[in-house]
């Protein structure tokens, strides 16, 4: 489900991008903002398709990312990743290796023999 979901965050993504990219910039700049009341930092207020793809994108962004926050999964009792990382883990014991035998050296089992 969240593979799902991230696929989907990508192409809302995508499909944003290109939207904001295909769009006609209608200001004048910063003087424009101050001429009437039908502008907006600059840019004329219109209700075509473009505007209203760019925020039902927007907003489906966000809905997923919420939807992908909430369904992850959580880490009841335990630390926040960064305190584990910083934290040395305990070290693990382990049993002596024993030195490594020398070829031309006698051992005791030939010596005896």
């Amino acid at each position: 489900m969240q593979t799902l979901l991230i696929i989907l965050i990508i192409l809302a993504c995508i499909l944003l991008a290109f939207l904001v990219l295909i769009q006609n910039p209608k200001g004048g700049g910063l003087a424009a903002g101050f001429a009437g009341g039908t502008n907006l930092m600059g840019v004329k207020r219109t209700g075509d398709i473009l505007e209203k793809g760019t925020w039902g994108l927007v907003i489906a962004i966000m809905v997923f990312s919420l939807v992908i926050n909430v369904m992850g999964p959580s880490t009841g009792s335990g630390g926040s990743g960064l305190t584990e990382q910083i934290q040395p883990a305990a070290p693990a014991t382990t049993s002596p290796v024993p030195p490594a035998e020398t070829p031309g050296t006698a051992t005791d089992a030939d010596t005896t023999q």
